[in-house]
């Protein structure tokens, strides 16, 4: 039995998408891709950095293989949202958000993607991972390397028609393969190290660019392939992007591929453990440690935090409350903006959510170069 398993997006238009808009600013006729001819809109641009989005005939194009992963027991959710933000940085470098829309793959169906991240097997000649020998040994068995491969296209706007200009593939591969000895038994694990996970990606990077060739929308377009690391299950942030390969309409041979240097951090960091900015980690302690002296009922303060190099880019605050009144509530969140103002670290996007069992309670943002946060608190009538 395939060890796969398709995950439900949580929403209907990813988050990176501006979702209000000016449609009819944007409306287009024509085909786009490989797409039945109708009535072709953008979802507008929120900003310089987004992507526009495709609307079909009234409906968001949806990817045709999306959340489709090798099964990994309860897995790492952070891995999933990761893996596709960290595909857009990556498509970004040569798909520029003012000349080119953003659609969902429309090539790789789910069928196609489950057989490509399956073993290789009598049956399933196009399996990308290896042949299972056998074993059971975590030292011993083969492991389970591809983890999750997406698709995502790129379109160029010309005469009112859209048409695709490039593709980014990711290729997902595990740091640490799950499995399990029989069906309903204990979970086991094979370790992977970074170079001979990314040794075996890039391998296989040559054949799905191969594969790609094959179909004829994708002859000659520009594929980008950038290749993931996976987080462990129990970490508290995704994995990261080490490499990505641009290769030139008609390339059917990865040629060469250029390294990344990015990293995620939870803060506070564990005991023996060290971030690349020690003064972002303190940063972080003094507001914590301000947050949490006047406002005892909290749970936790944590946060994500993401680097390139030594250079901090952005960081996601979590603090999870007890609070069951309102007021305290907005109080908090006032304070919120004060403090965070105050201690956390200047120049990179920041934002901070405020949840409690019953769901989110409050959110606070500072984009790039600004200086102070905007907040809002959910109420209700």
């Amino acid at each position: 039995m395939k060890r796969l398993r398709t995950f439900i997006a949580l929403a209907t238009v990813p988050l990176f998408l501006a979702a209000c808009g000016d449609l009819s600013s944007s409306s287009m006729s024509g085909s786009s891709g490989n797409s039945k001819n109708g009535t072709t809109q953008l979802t507008g641009q929120s900003s310089d950095g987004d992507y526009e989005g495709v609307i079909k005939s009234g409906h968001y194009q949806t990817s045709k293989s999306r959340g489709v992963t090798n099964s990994q027991d309860s897995g790492n959710t952070y891995n999933l949202k990761s893996f596709e933000n960290g595909m857009l940085n990556v498509s970004k470098k040569m798909y520029s958000t003012k000349k080119y829309v953003f659609q969902e793959g429309q090539y790789l169906s789910a069928n196609t993607v489950q057989n490509w991240l399956d073993r290789k097997s009598k049956s399933n000649t196009t399996g990308l991972n290896p042949v299972s020998n056998g074993s059971t040994s975590a030292t011993k068995r083969n492991p389970i390397y591809i983890q999750a491969l997406e698709e995502q296209d790129y379109m160029t706007q010309k005469n009112n028609k859209l048409t695709l200009g490039g593709v980014t593939i990711g290729i997902a591969v595990n740091s640490v393969d799950y499995y399990k000895k029989t069906q309903y038994g204990a979970t086991f694990e094979t370790k992977i190290d970074k170079a001979t996970g990314e040794a075996y990606a890039k391998k296989a990077a040559n054949t799905v660019l191969q594969r790609l060739r094959k179909k004829s929308a994708l002859k000659n377009v520009p594929i980008t392939i950038a290749i993931y690391r996976q987080a462990s299950n129990d970490s508290l942030v995704g994995g990261d992007f080490i490499a990505y390969s641009e290769n030139k309409a008609g390339a059917t041979s990865v040629s060469s591929w250029k390294a990344l240097n990015e990293k995620n951090y939870v803060f506070p960091i564990e005991s023996g453990s060290s971030s690349p900015n020690s003064n972002d980690e303190t940063s972080f302690t003094n507001f914590k440690t301000q947050v949490q002296n006047f406002f005892p009922n909290l749970s936790g303060v944590t946060a994500q935090a993401h680097y390139n190099g030594k250079s901090l880019t952005g960081m996601h605050v979590n603090i999870q409350t007890q609070f069951y009144s309102q007021t305290e509530i907005i109080s908090f969140t006032q304070y919120l903006q004060t403090a965070a103002q105050k201690y956390l670290p200047s120049g990179v996007p920041i934002d901070i959510t405020v949840s409690s069992t019953d769901g989110v309670q409050s959110f606070l943002s500072r984009n790039t170069g600004d200086k102070k946060f905007t907040s809002h608190v959910f109420n209700s009538y």
